[in-house]
């Protein structure tokens, strides 16, 4: 563990609400690994022995199709918790998890965390917050993909990465356009079209660089009724 893994733990959703002492009695049981880009954290299918708290880079959730093809569920990066819940139910991990990029993890064991739970209930408390967090974010996946034309669920993707508010903006994109794509529900040859539909609403890609003209622009195209797009 590093000095700095104290503050990742108090500002993780998991943990965000628990007093400081039981903060750091679960740093104190914690420790830190990192990974390089492509490796594997855990199996689909594996016991859960863990909790990972992303302390550096980014990390996908996926699951293998029955016809061999990957389905990302999720993608995470510093400060975001995965795998409480199958932990709290000591069950088997529901996806696999691989390093999107080179990560470092912050990794709470299993029986550590329980034991935790039956002597601070608070805990408990913290795990549904974090597992109904999860739930709110697919069921916004699901409604991006049923509801969000492929161009403007990009474009949402580009202004969660944006710090400016208004006017023009630079971002870089944190990971590989083929994981980008998968993360938006749609095929790679898909992704590079909807880069190219958004040329018409400023925004130029070049290798893993986005520039935006004009951020007010960008959210009003990605928050237009999809019928209107869908008529164009």
């Amino acid at each position: 563990m590093r000095p700095d893994d104290l503050k990742i733990i108090q500002s993780s959703l998991l943990f965000s609400g628990l007093p400081g002492n039981l903060q750091e009695d679960i740093a104190r049981s914690a420790n830190s690994r990192e990974y390089d880009r492509g490796a594997t954290i855990f199996l689909q299918g594996e016991q859960a022995s863990a909790i990972y708290i992303v302390a550096e880079g980014w990390v996908k959730l996926y699951r293998i199709t029955p016809n061999g093809s990957e389905a990302v569920v999720g993608v995470f990066t510093r400060g975001r918790s995965f795998g409480e819940a199958v932990a709290f139910r000591h069950d088997i991990y529901p996806v696999s998890a691989e390093a999107a990029t080179q990560c470092r993890l912050i990794r709470i064991q299993t029986e550590d965390f329980l034991r935790g739970i039956r002597e601070n209930p608070e805990i408990a408390v913290s795990v549904l917050s974090a597992t109904y967090a999860h739930l709110h974010n697919l069921v916004a996946q699901v409604e991006a993909l049923k509801a969000r034309t492929g161009a403007q669920r990009v474009a949402e993707f580009l202004l969660e990465l944006t710090t400016c508010e208004t006017g023009p903006c630079e971002v870089v994109l944190p990971y590989d356009k083929v994981l980008i794509a998968g993360r938006l529900g749609m095929k790679p040859e898909s992704l590079s079209r909807a880069f190219a539909k958004l040329k018409d609403q400023g925004v130029k890609i070049a290798q893993n660089r986005a520039e935006i003209d004009d951020i007010g622009l960008l959210r009003d195209y990605a928050e237009e009724d999809p019928a209107n797009s869908w008529a164009r």
